[in-house]
């Protein structure tokens, strides 16, 4: 092997693995694209969860308030019904 031809080999050698390199640099950056984007991902999850987590808790709330509501005016019916039977009957006599 002459001195040229072994400069050559060693050139398309040195060729080669930059090439490997450049590949391995490529998909590397492809990797972080794709992280980056599924971090993005994470964190609007994140954003949608503590929305509805709190929607949920506002709900929650309502509902106990109607449960309130509904008891109280579930009363007053029981009082109002009661009130006209007491009338009715005091007609009767």
């Amino acid at each position: 092997m002459t001195e040229h031809s072994a400069i050559e080999a060693a050139t398309r050698r040195l060729q080669a693995a930059l090439d490997t390199l450049e590949a391995a640099l490529e998909r590397r950056r492809e990797a972080d694209r794709r992280s980056a984007g599924l971090e993005r991902q994470v964190q609007a999850l994140d954003m949608d969860r503590a929305r509805l987590a709190s929607e949920l808790d506002g709900a929650a709330a309502r509902a106990k308030e109607l449960e309130r509501v509904n008891r109280d005016v579930a009363g007053r019916l029981d009082i109002a019904m009661e009130s006209i039977r007491a009338v009715i009957a005091a007609q009767g006599e």
